[in-house]
């Protein structure tokens, strides 16, 4: 149990460092981000992509076999238990347990045995007579079996970690990039960019996207084909959260972009009279300044300065084209620069960002002839698709099968059992009522107190 605690602990507090540390950026990002001592440690540590580093799946797997040795370890005695052929019931058990009844009853022990078996067997099923003495004792058992509810549990956990080992180490999470009418069979890799065949190809039929009036996309489809020996052999128009599934391998609609179909449209002239809007998160202020490129502009209530330094006619955000992008510098004291990418496609691009301030540029002219107001023509989409296998996930989804199962049998069952013994006593009878429970021991109490009031009453 203590090794239990420690490597728990240890899974908590690393999931915890790969939740602040994005993984699967690039080079440059956390170059960037952290410096160049700390992104060679990182490097190192594998740290940029954890969840498959090497020390990370070993502490999964030391964790699975600690929970089957501590399980071993404790099944022994509770597998006698449960699989006993003859069970024995002893009367002295019951006699002193806390919680017993015990009352008289006018009528003979004889009388009152099957009015006992009677009783017990509604709420046990089989129930076994023992003589006692001058009387008799009724035991009754039920749901012995529910002691492996936590073994359940425990299985439940290693089926869950087995199937995210197999998923870790055999499955792959890609993307690639595809023009209309063109065909791929492989796709590079998350992280490490190595590139991967496919079992088939992955063919681009048509494209379509739709925007609304801000500019943003509305909603972008790829209907694809999958050829295999030469012959399609599935057809599917994908959206987000759509996405096609053919022989374990999933392919989602994650991206798109343009292929610039003239050389005129290649190198736009850079954007003027640009007007960018500044408005305060937290106050809620709006204001509006003019801007050129190199001009610095002085941010209202003393925060700081902002600059916008280039223009790229063709930006990329997390791989994928956006488009033209204004590129600027955002200053303030005591603080590291921050680049702020506007890209003129997508004014409320910038919200994704954290700050006090969100920037989006409200107005600006450009070459017709070459950015067509702002719009792109005459070109070619490439869609951008996220490509995974999970070989794991049928584990993943069994485990989460068995835990449920196992929690029901853990928490809402108990393995019962109950003792209904009558003597003679005085002029009628003396009967004891007595439970005992692994668990809830609550609702054992109750039946207890049920059956006792029910003899007591002369029903039954």
């Amino acid at each position: 149990m203590q090794l239990t605690v420690v490597l728990l602990l240890s899974l908590a507090a690393t999931s915890i460092i790969g939740t602040f540390i994005p993984q699967n950026e690039s080079p440059e990002a956390y170059f960037k981000a952290y410096g160049e001592f700390l992104y060679r440690l990182f490097d190192v540590l594998d740290i940029f992509d954890m969840y498959h580093a090497w020390w990370f799946q070993s502490l999964v797997i030391l964790l699975t076999v600690n929970i089957i040795v501590c399980s071993i370890d404790r099944l022994s005695a509770t597998w006698n238990i449960i699989f006993v052929k003859n069970p024995s019931f002893k009367a002295a058990r019951f006699r002193k347990r806390a919680g017993r009844r015990e009352f008289s009853d006018p009528r003979p022990p004889g009388e009152l045995k099957t009015v006992c078996e009677t009783l017990a067997s509604r709420k046990f099923g089989r129930v076994r007579t023992e003589p006692s003495g001058d009387g008799f004792c009724v035991f009754g058992e039920r749901w012995r079996w529910s002691r492996l509810g936590v073994y359940i549990v425990h299985t439940s956990i290693v089926v869950l970690l087995i199937g995210g080992l197999v998923g870790s180490m055999f499955g792959f999470d890609g993307y690639v990039n595809i023009p209309e009418g063109e065909t791929v069979d492989q796709i590079r890799l998350r992280g490490n960019n190595k590139a991967i065949r496919l079992p088939f190809g992955i063919r681009c039929n048509d494209f379509d996207v739709s925007f609304y009036n801000t500019g943003q996309p509305k909603e972008f489809r790829s209907s694809l084909s999958l050829i295999k020996d030469g012959k399609a052999v599935m057809e599917k128009e994908i959206i987000v959260n759509d996405p096609l599934r053919y022989q374990g391998i999933n392919i989602f609609q994650a991206s798109y972009g343009q292929m610039d179909s003239a050389p005129a449209a290649a190198n736009p002239s850079p954007p003027t009279d640009i007007t960018l809007v500044f408005a305060g998160r937290e106050s809620g202020a709006v204001y509006e300044e003019e801007a050129e490129l190199g001009r610095e502009i002085i941010l209202p209530e003393g925060n700081g300065t902002f600059v916008l330094k280039e223009y790229r006619p063709t930006a990329e955000f997390r791989g994928q084209s956006i488009g033209g992008a204004l590129m600027g510098i955002r200053t303030r004291d005591g603080q590291k620069p921050v680049t702020v990418m506007l890209p003129l496609r997508f004014p409320k691009f910038d919200r994704m960002r954290k700050g006090d301030f969100v920037i989006s540029v409200a107005g600006y002219k450009q070459d017709q002839s070459a950015q067509g107001a702002g719009q792109p023509t005459g070109k070619r989409y490439f869609t951008g698709l996220q490509v995974t296998n999970d070989p794991g996930v049928w584990m993943v989804y069994t485990g989460f099968v068995l835990m449920i199962v196992g929690c029901f049998v853990t928490f809402f069952m108990s393995h019962q059992q109950l003792c209904i013994e009558v003597g003679p006593g005085g002029k009628g009878s003396r009967i004891l009522v007595a439970g005992i429970s692994n668990r809830n021991r609550v609702a054992m109490q109750n039946l207890v107190e049920g059956i006792s009031k029910t003899l007591a009453a002369g029903d039954g």
